[in-house]
């Protein structure tokens, strides 16, 4: 029939799955005048409701959602509030509503935009004319969005001196096409043998669910001396890639690297950590002070947000102004980090060496090794500090009465409780003075004088020397603890810096650092923090421990260091472990020239053997390095 419109079947079926895939619109009839509907519509927008913003327009625009979705998108806005609702002008048929919002975008802030609605009046209620000035004023249709964001130059770590110790550089990254590789083998074992890249990255890699096989996956990063070194071996190993990119250098490969940090993108955990104003893809602080001082080195980022017209053109609506990073400066000394650095090149085992300023605490030096390992052990390991303890237990001795020359035996076996404790390899010596048993580290004099002292004695002179004080040193370090002895055989084991007497390589610094003053001073390591905490030895103990300590340098178990002029000292050989005989760490803490300073090695064994010779290559670097700059 004319006239009639037919809907077939199919047509209907049609018309059901085209209203099935258009966007729900929530209607919501709102009663009052245009600036209730407003309130309605922008808290709407706020919680991303779009289906209630579409509800309140009188036509809803064909893209209205994308349109949402790249405003959204383009300007990284996470959260928007609406205030300050204020009509403008109103009649019985339009109005305008004036409103504020503050829209939160990602890495930026807060960006405040004075816009407003348009209403119409339908049916008897007020309804929204959308337009896309509802964005922004200056918006219009065709327009679109974008924004720009970038941090300014990242400010350097100093020594304390003033001069940077870290600069940006070009570096080597040497990595994978996971697409390109041919044998895995052949791959991991190149990088190992050159660069010591652990095996299990490399097929961590390979395996990884995620990896494109034309992405490249870097590996390590080095400088362009070591590439020219490496190149000739890894070049033709397929599927192996070099890049060259910008990075915070140090003055030397593994220069205070543990200490200094590394730089690197965001992760998941720091970006959680950080905060606003950081997002994915920034570069940050991954360890050390980089991580430590990441606000106050990296500034923040400045930005715009840009209308882009149609014809392309751009206009700025809002700028962000950014903050420079300020400088920190640092206590390390340029010369005596790199003695401490030269001094455990070759050394393979786990390892540390620090040095302190003798007058102020400061951190001169900080080494740990290995360089591949995330652990500074020299700051947070705690390890029992062995006879390098009995510097501690003299000053309580020599505080109680007794002199460098009182008489002392030194037997072979001492008994302390129901504990039996033996010298060293079972030696045993003449009776002598308490000059010559801490020389050659007797056990068995030491726990039979401790026994003598008073009941705190001993636990009042660790704490003089800083054991059981918290302090902040500007990394993480726990410093040393010297628990309440249990027993006569605790008491008699932790005489000697054994037991549950724990100390970090950095505060047995300290230790050796307050027999040159007389006074211990918390360890710190940024030149502008507040100086930390100070302990006073007892009066005449100082000088009396230097004296000691000059004799295990010249005719004790330092004495293959004795050609070093001033030098002062003493040896821990620290067991640990359930094994028979147990294994030792091997120490050395020492005195000389304003500077204390520790050497250890982790499971090294003898300090006399170990870390002396340690001690002796450091001195020996530094005073090269001091005669070369006269």
């Amino acid at each position: 029939m004319l006239g009639r419109t037919v809907i077939t079947w199919w047509g209907l079926c049609l018309l059901l799955l085209l209203s099935a895939c258009a966007p729900r619109t929530v209607r919501r009839e709102v009663s009052g005048g245009p600036e209730a509907v407003a309130r309605v519509y922008l808290e709407a927008w706020a919680r991303n409701d779009l289906a209630a913003q579409r509800g309140a327009l009188v036509e809803v625009p064909a893209d209205f959602d994308a349109q949402h979705a790249k405003w959204r998108q383009a300007l990284g806005v996470v959260a928007s509030r609406f205030e300050g609702l204020d009509v403008e002008s109103e009649d019985d048929t339009v109005a305008v509503v004036l409103f504020r919002g503050v829209h939160t975008l990602r890495g930026l802030g807060d960006w405040e935009v004075q816009s407003r609605l348009r209403f119409e009046r339908r049916a008897n209620r007020w309804v929204v004319r959308w337009t896309p000035e509802v964005f922004h004023p200056e918006a219009r249709a065709g327009d679109s969005f974008s924004r720009l964001r970038a941090w300014g130059p990242r400010a350097a770590l100093l020594d304390t001196t003033g001069a940077p110790l870290t600069v940006p550089g070009e570096v080597i990254s040497i990595g994978l096409y996971p697409g390109r590789v041919r044998d895995a083998a052949a791959v991991a074992r190149a990088l190992q043998s050159q660069l010591g890249v652990d095996p299990a990255r490399v097929q961590a890699v390979l395996r990884s669910a995620g990896a494109q096989p034309e992405q490249f996956f870097p590996l390590i990063d080095v400088r362009p001396e070591r590439y020219q070194q490496v190149r000739p071996v890894l070049a033709p190993v397929p599927g192996i890639f070099f890049r060259k990119k910008t990075a915070r250098l140090t003055p030397a490969e593994g220069f205070a690297a543990h200490t200094l940090g590394r730089v690197g993108e965001v992760t998941a955990e720091a970006l959680q950590a950080l905060g606003h104003p950081y997002q994915a893809g920034d570069l940050v602080g991954l360890s050390g002070l980089e991580r430590a001082q990441e606000r106050t080195l990296a500034g923040s980022p400045s930005g715009e947000v840009r209308l882009v017209r149609r014809s392309g053109e751009g206009v700025v609506l809002h700028r962000f102004d950014g903050a420079p990073g300020t400088p920190v400066r640092t206590t390390l000394r340029r010369d005596v980090q790199a003695a401490a650095e030269l001094a455990l090149m070759d050394v393979t085992m786990p390892a540390a060496l620090v040095a302190v300023d003798t007058a102020t605490g400061n951190v001169l030096a900080v080494t740990s090794r290995p360089l591949g390992e995330a652990l500074h052990r020299a700051l947070t390991g705690r390890y029992p500090p062995g006879s390098t303890f009995k510097v501690v237990t003299a000053e309580a001795l020599l505080a109680s009465g007794l002199k460098p020359d009182t008489r002392v035996d030194c037997p072979v076996e001492a008994t302390a409780g129901r504990r039996r404790f033996r010298n060293f390899e079972s030696e045993a010596f003449a009776p002598s003075t308490l000059r010559q048993v801490f020389a050659l580290s007797c056990n068995t004099a030491f726990i039979q004088l401790s026994a003598r002292l008073g009941r705190s004695a001993l636990e009042d002179a660790a704490h003089r020397f800083g054991f059981g004080v918290r302090y902040d040193v500007g990394l993480p370090s726990p410093g040393a603890t010297f628990p309440q002895p249990q027993d006569d055989a605790d008491r008699a084991a932790a005489s000697m810096g054994q037991g549950r007497v724990l100390a970090t390589p950095l505060h047995m610094a300290t230790v050796a650092a307050a027999v040159d003053t007389g006074r211990w001073h918390a360890p710190r390591l940024l030149a502008d923090a507040e100086p930390g905490l100070e302990e006073s030895l007892r009066a005449g103990t100082a000088e009396a421990l230097r004296n000691l300590m000059r004799a295990v340098v010249m005719e004790g178990s330092a004495k293959s260091a004795a050609g070093i002029q001033g030098l002062m000292g003493k040896t821990g050989t620290a067991e640990f472990g359930t094994l028979v005989p147990p294994e030792t760490h091997a120490w050395f803490i020492g005195l000389r020239g304003g500077i204390g300073f520790a050497v250890f090695v982790e499971g090294g064994g003898v300090g006399g053997r170990v870390a002396v010779p340690l001690a002796t290559r450091f001195l020996q670097e530094l005073d090269a390095m001091q005669s070369s700059t006269r």
